[in-house]
């Protein structure tokens, strides 16, 4: 059996294919880990839910940033949506109810212990062990699943509490650890998150680090793979892969086959035009 964890799709469903059909991908043995971002600026996002969803447990695909987008889509009235013609299509199928109920119960971190491979969309806060990550997630994962969930969404954007603390309760608490696996790149070694920063390391303002170098971070005995950072693009170190080759903004589509002793990159194009115009989303 073959495991391959697949970047930001971002709706590229024509790419995600061609990815697909040269990682051989035979879903009766094999297995996908979706970093997530399926959604959003592609064109294609109501084909690639489609298709993930129908996987059923050949693949694993937690929430990144768009999809939480999508979700808060969903939950204002149409007249309130954002004109996105991609994410319209979705929230106007015959289908929606099913695929967005299917979204929202997607985890934010997958562990596999076998494997010792730890999946988020954009990382995990340094000073959080494995074990803090997971139970974090946890918290908000059951939340999204229960009955206020729509509040849950609906209060979840904002850019305060840049750090998590313990002593956060409330949508506070629950913000600040969407941020921290689905925003995150800089963070100062409290673990305050400087959101504006997006380019590459170097360009960022002084006292930050991106987040998996960070002096003083728990260590990780465990390996991780995330995307969300397309200006960083393909990244290995630290036992840290990072997956977002930036195939929405003509970069590449990448999967690390993540069963071997030494993970391996595979990638196709992506295609040049497929972001212009299609609506930022909340970044």
């Amino acid at each position: 059996m073959a495991v391959y964890a697949i970047g930001d799709v971002q709706g590229c469903h024509d790419r995600l294919q061609a990815l697909v059909e040269r990682l051989q991908f035979d879903p009766a043995n094999d297995r996908l880990w979706f970093v997530g971002d399926l959604v959003n600026r592609g064109g294609q996002s109501l084909e690639t839910l489609r298709y993930i969803k129908s996987l059923g447990d050949a693949a694993v695909a937690v929430l990144g940033n768009h999809d939480l987008h999508l979700l808060a889509q969903e939950v204002k009235p149409a007249k309130q949506r954002q004109r996105n013609p991609d994410l319209a299509r979705i929230l106007e199928a015959e289908d929606a109810r099913d695929l967005l109920d299917w979204l929202r119960h997607r985890p934010l971190l997958h562990h596999d212990p076998e494997l010792k491979f730890v999946a988020v969309h954009a990382g995990i806060a340094p000073q959080w062990t494995l074990e803090q990550a997971k139970a974090r997630a946890k918290q908000v994962e059951d939340e999204l699943r229960g009955p206020n969930w729509k509040g849950v969404i609906q209060r979840m954007y904002g850019n305060e509490p840049r750090a998590f603390s313990r002593r956060l309760k409330g949508i506070r608490r629950t913000r600040a650890i969407i941020n921290t696996f689905t925003r995150m790149r800089y963070c100062d070694t409290r673990g305050s998150i400087n959101f504006e920063a997006k380019g590459l390391p170097g360009t960022q303002p002084p006292g930050y680090y991106p987040w998996f170098e960070v002096p003083g971070g728990k260590p990780r005995d465990y390996k991780m793979v995330t995307g969300h950072w397309s200006a960083l693009g393909r990244f290995q170190g630290m036992n840290l892969w990072c997956i977002d080759t930036g195939c929405i903004w003509g970069g590449k589509l990448t999967a690390l086959r993540l069963d071997v002793d030494e993970p391996e990159f595979i990638a196709v194009e992506g295609r040049p035009d497929s972001g212009k115009g299609k609506g930022r989303g909340e970044d």
